[in-house]
């Protein structure tokens, strides 16, 4: 198989390096002098030090115009963009006849012009046409480079769009299975980022276990009324792309996300605590999108509410803690 991912980043470079035992892979990068630099030095020391490209990648750098014509030479498409790149690539596919996935997980920023959508419903806007659906799941690209054992959810309403990625994907200790829920798989990829600034948040602030296990457990029910409204399935929040997601990004030390929330807690501002990062956390970008969404649909999410205020500035660490344990008795199921 003849695979191309479009996005040189550090989940872009991890997929495309694991695929490369068994396939040939191109690694498109946007930047010019990234691409002069991956190809000279066979490292993206940038995004994922440390890891050595395979021989079997080439790396390209065409411009964004010349996307369609580079995915034609290959059997299967992966745009490995952040999501405020999402719709450029989708649009540059859109007559793309192969299968093709994105990696990124959340919503579109609902400001500069964009919809605050998830990456299937951009899609329906400015590719219908295009077969294609969604990798994602628990993993830190950082240990899929490095071979350790991962398991993915290739999620499309399309049988061969998740053939293709199994195919593609599933092979030594990196496991892919295959779900029709492409919906769901979008919304628990999407909101586990936000309830990991929240988790970080408490664990910063010394909380203590108990406190994360609720915020976890009660994090992973505002998921699911959100997801299923939205039109996916309550049973697709308890695998891979919901709760096992939200486990990962909201306790693992590698979870950018994470660490906004733990760099929050100890009194630094947002931009501090991004520019320390030196990669996108989807979280903070699509956190106000997702109580937006949530608000349009009467859906209740205070965790998610209280992370958009925190960010916002309207509330202190401390403050957005005694906002979620000041709520009224509800029951659990509510």
């Amino acid at each position: 198989m003849k695979i191309v991912v479009f996005g040189a980043g550090a989940w872009g470079t991890a997929l495309a390096a694991s695929a490369a035992g068994r396939h040939a892979v191109t690694l498109w990068a946007r930047d010019p002098a990234l691409a002069r630099q991956l190809d000279a030095t066979r490292e993206n020391s940038r995004y994922l030090p440390g890891v050595a490209l395979p021989p079997a990648i080439t790396v390209r750098a065409e411009s964004v115009e010349a996307v369609s014509w580079l995915a034609e030479a290959h059997d299967l498409a992966i745009i490995a963009t952040p999501m405020a790149g999402l719709r450029q690539l989708l649009a540059a596919l859109a007559d793309y006849k192969g299968p093709a996935a994105w990696l990124c997980k959340g919503f579109e920023a609902a400001d500069a012009g964009a919809h605050g959508l998830l990456g299937h419903e951009v899609k329906a806007q400015v590719a219908p046409q295009l077969r294609a659906g969604v990798l994602t799941g628990p993993s830190f690209a950082q240990e899929v480079a490095l071979g350790q054992p991962t398991a993915l959810v290739a999620a499309s309403e399309h049988a061969p769009v998740r053939d293709a990625l199994v195919a593609a994907f599933h092979a030594g200790n990196l496991r892919v299975y295959a779900n029709d829920d492409l919906p769901g798989a979008e919304v628990g990829g999407a909101v586990k980022n936000v309830l990991a600034i929240a988790t970080g948040l408490c664990d910063g602030l010394a909380l203590g276990l108990n406190a994360r296990a609720a915020l976890v457990t009660r994090g992973l029910a505002e998921m699911t009324r959100l997801g299923v409204a939205l039109g996916g399935r309550a049973e697709t929040f308890m695998g891979l792309s919901g709760l096992g997601d939200l486990v990962l990004t909201a306790t693992g030390d590698l979870s950018r996300n994470r660490k906004v929330g733990l760099l929050l807690a100890q009194g630094r501002g947002l931009q501090e605590a991004l520019a320390s990062l030196g990669h996108v956390a989807e979280g903070v970008y699509c956190a106000r999108t997702v109580a937006q969404r949530a608000g349009q649909l009467g859906i209740d999410m205070p965790i998610t509410r209280a992370v958009v205020q925190l960010l916002d500035g309207q509330l202190q660490p401390a403050q957005a803690v005694a906002a979620l344990m000041g709520r009224e008795p509800a029951a659990e199921r509510a």
